[in-house]
């Protein structure tokens, strides 16, 4: 059995696995409030519409994180922006500026002709390269998410069953969608450089949707769906070490896999 395992004696296994423990466990918690809310189209859009500003970022020589943060901010305000002033619901703002920066991406792309191994990076990440500031940064940033979601959590479940109840229970509604907003997508974009911007909406959603077939609270829900991610990261390591496949989509695929087995045990045990 310890053969399994081996591949972790390597230092940039290791920080494979931490990394993508970190991102599992950051996408869960704010993964949860993405389904209460049915946000799972601006998390999708959020994590492609990072292209073009990673794309820039990687031109210009800037540490692709700021573009892709850049680019998430851009998203965030502008889907506000809009919706009000073109007078659409949030699905429609949300759909057109997804694939407005997906097409701009793909546009800045096209203009650099030696952009084709940057951009395989970009779309599906390398969690094999992850540094140890890039372990650093997701630590930093689910310590400040799960305080973020924990001071507005009394906020977010009243935003998610009834926004004029928290209103008039004063919880500030607008405020609290803004934070939930920043929430995603500092997971999304914190997240990226192991799974990439095609990839990273898996770990965002299928954790924290295989989790929610077993509890009823949403603590549980986090906490349970951070234990799925952790699991799917690890079996996504083995599997691209001991298959040769590659290792953001080995993770996904089993976080995706997650889903399905708990869906299918739930049933089962349900009879």
């Amino acid at each position: 059995m310890s053969w399994l395992l081996d591949p972790f004696a390597l230092p940039f296994m290791q920080r494979a696995l931490l990394g993508g423990v970190l991102a599992a466990v950051t996408c869960a918690v704010v993964g949860t409030w993405v389904l209460v809310r049915g946000m799972a189209f601006l998390g999708e859009a959020l994590a492609h519409g990072m292209l073009p500003g990673v794309a820039l970022a990687t031109l210009a020589g800037w540490p692709p994180l700021l573009g892709a943060a850049l680019s998430a901010g851009v998203m965030s305000v502008g889907v506000g922006v809009v919706a009000r002033r073109a007078r659409l619901s949030a699905d429609t703002a949300i759909g057109l500026l997804f694939v407005g920066m997906l097409a701009l991406g793909v546009v800045i792309v096209s203009r650099s002709r030696s952009f084709a191994t940057d951009v395989t990076s970009i779309l599906f990440g390398d969690v094999l390269a992850v540094r140890s500031s890039d372990v650093v940064l997701l630590a930093v940033t689910l310590v400040v998410l799960v305080a973020v979601c924990a001071a507005f959590h009394r906020a977010f479940v009243a935003l998610a069953f009834d926004p004029r109840t928290a209103a008039t229970l004063g919880l500030r509604p607008r405020l609290a969608h803004v934070a939930m907003v920043l929430a995603v997508s500092a997971a999304v974009v914190t997240s990226y450089q192991a799974l990439g911007t095609l990839l990273v909406v898996a770990l965002l959603l299928a954790p924290a949707a295989a989790a929610a077939q077993w509890t009823r609270r949403l603590p549980s829900t986090m906490a349970v769906g951070a234990a799925f991610g952790a699991a799917a990261v690890l079996a996504g390591l083995l599997l691209s070490w001991h298959a040769g496949t590659a290792g953001g989509a080995s993770i996904a695929a089993c976080a995706v896999a997650l889903v399905a087995l708990s869906a299918t045990a739930r049933a089962v045990l349900s009879r």
